[in-house]
């Protein structure tokens, strides 16, 4: 288990708990069972009031936590017969943005998300999962695929905002942020999304411009991380906690903000603590989501989007 800076107090006493049991596992006339319960129950108790109330700075530390489930492993565990499709026909497959036909509850649908590894050589292969122009032109393929076949498209955000290279730049990166923002508001199928972890600038908006939006509980959704909102106001990134105060970022903000619809609870201490159960909290939540647009038509699935986006200015943002 990896802890995070605030949960250090709680990682001592989980880690004497398995001390304990180790202790008893070798020598087999120790009997630690009160003991350990009873840190358990500390644990516990400790636990549930870390995650009580978190901070949004907190928040955005549970947000990236490596033990997080990550867009494979959604895809894995709630798609069948998942069959990945590469490339953007033009330059390059980014391996930041993974995507292709599934089923999910035995419906066909295009999935595409943001993947950022699990350990050094993958999280280096995907890119720490910022995209590339060619992913955002590989999600604009998918997405046209699956208008032309009538099929729902699933999108799966988890960014801390599209790569800033200068070999993106070169290649139209804010040019392929905007076409694929346009492209989700012009295909005539359902489209859902879920912030799975990170939902960072342009490169999350530019997969999350959906019928319906849910973020995870402890996930974020902002314009700018909190370390760059920091470095360009105060010319600090240190005070990223007050950035990340002011960002309004949390799934609970946008919530009471209309720019979200759902919240998907996490099991206590996030969904690294119990990732099967967070996963299948999903699941549940796409197939709902998908459900709610059953029987729209076309142009009432465009025009529901837009005017979707259109409100977010107008209403709810002055609360």
């Amino acid at each position: 288990m990896h802890y995070l800076e605030f949960e250090k107090p709680l990682a001592e006493i989980e880690g004497k708990a398995s001390e304990l049991r180790a202790m008893a596992a070798a020598n087999k006339e120790m009997d630690v069972s009160a003991e350990a319960a009873a840190l358990d129950k500390k644990s516990a108790d400790m636990l549930r009031d870390l995650y009580k109330d978190l901070s949004p700075w907190r928040k955005c530390l549970v947000a990236r936590h490596p033990d997080r489930p990550h867009c494979k492993d959604y895809i894995e565990a709630l798609f069948t017969e998942y069959t990945p499709l590469a490339g953007d026909r033009n330059f390059a497959d980014d391996h930041a943005v993974m995507g292709g036909l599934a089923r999910l509850d035995d419906r066909p649908v295009m999935v595409i998300g943001q993947e950022k590894g699990f350990d050094t050589k993958t999280r280096i292969e995907r890119n720490f999962g910022m995209a590339r122009p060619e992913g955002y032109r590989k999600a604009i393929r998918l997405m046209e695929l699956a208008d032309r076949f009538n099929i729902p498209v699933v999108t799966l955000v988890d960014t801390p905002g599209a790569y800033p290279g200068k070999g993106a730049e070169e290649r139209g990166q804010s040019e392929a942020i905007a076409r694929a923002t346009q492209k989700c508001l012009q295909i005539g199928v359902p489209l859902v999304s879920v912030i799975i972890g990170e939902g960072g600038s342009g490169g999350a908006v530019a997969f999350a411009t959906a019928n319906r939006l849910a973020m995870l509980e402890h996930s974020v959704y902002s314009v700018i991380s909190p370390e760059g909102c920091a470095s360009i106001l105060w010319k600090d990134a240190e005070k990223m906690r007050e950035a990340a105060e002011s960002l309004r970022l949390t799934a609970q903000d946008l919530r009471k903000l209309g720019v979200i619809d759902r919240i998907i609870d996490e099991p206590l201490g996030g969904a690294q603590r119990d990732r099967a159960a967070a996963i299948e909290a999903v699941g549940r939540t796409l197939s709902a989501m998908l459900k709610e647009l059953d029987g729209k038509d076309r142009a009432g699935l465009i025009a529901h989007r837009r005017q979707k986006f259109l409100d977010m200015g107008s209403t709810g943002l002055a609360a």
